[in-house]
């Protein structure tokens, strides 16, 4: 793949999908591509940020932890890879990593990214996760990057991806918290061109209750100052 986008067709998903996905793919390649490209790097951040930093920074080790040690010979997709940090610690293992998010901007940033110790083992390329191009795969990560979806689309999103899919994919989503209740109620009194997209609290079990195929474990929440993610694993 040579980073150009990619023209998806997907499987069957909801409108309320499509314009989630538009309105993530804006956000980060304009108003937070310059934020999450610094969040992202090594360079010094303060306060809130500096929390959300160490919060990915284990979230990413709980999601390499809950693949098998041995990736060698792996074929694995990381789907919404942002800036690539998760998808060349996979390649650093032995997998071969394709790398896949809406945004050209952040696609761009991890192609500069990529270390030479695994430029034959990553690729990157703009567009959707769904798409059926991309191949099958035996495992798929998906990390932060479903967090703006609803639980039905969340559903449609596994049983779209669980044909290709021969292992397990880890995925988070934010955890329905009384906090990130409150969180969730105050921004969707905000006026939406105002605003970043809203993640959505989920309880794993009512995602869980929408799956027409396959299992979904909860494996474990990180919180760190303001950032709140909770790892799931689906098997088809």
């Amino acid at each position: 793949m040579d980073g150009s986008r990619i023209h998806p067709e997907r499987p069957e998903t909801s409108g309320a999908y499509t314009t989630t996905r538009n309105r993530v793919e804006a956000y980060f390649d304009g108003t937070a591509t310059k934020t999450w490209e610094r969040l992202t790097s090594d360079a010094p951040v303060s306060g809130i940020r500096a929390t959300v930093r160490a919060g990915r920074d284990e979230m990413r080790s709980l999601i390499i932890d809950s693949l098998p040690a041995d990736l060698r010979g792996a074929r694995i997709l990381d789907a919404g890879c942002g800036t690539g940090a998760l998808a060349f610690e996979l390649a650093a293992r032995g997998a071969d990593v394709v790398g896949v998010d809406i945004s050209p901007q952040l696609i761009g940033i991890a192609q500069k990214r990529t270390p030479d110790a695994v430029a034959g083992k990553v690729s990157f390329a703009a567009g959707d996760m769904l798409d059926p191009s991309l191949g099958g795969f035996d495992h798929i990560v998906a990390m932060d990057s479903m967090i703006y979806y609803t639980a039905d689309d969340i559903a449609r999103i596994l049983g779209g991806i669980a044909p290709r899919l021969s292992g397990s994919m880890i995925f988070t989503v934010a955890p329905r918290t009384p906090l990130l209740m409150a969180f969730w109620r105050l921004g969707k009194l905000a006026p939406r061109r105002d605003r970043s997209p809203v993640m959505i609290p989920h309880s794993p079990a009512v995602i869980a209750s929408k799956l027409g195929t396959g299992r979904l474990r909860d494996i474990r929440r990180v919180k760190s100052g303001f950032y709140f993610s909770n790892a799931l694993e689906f098997t088809a």
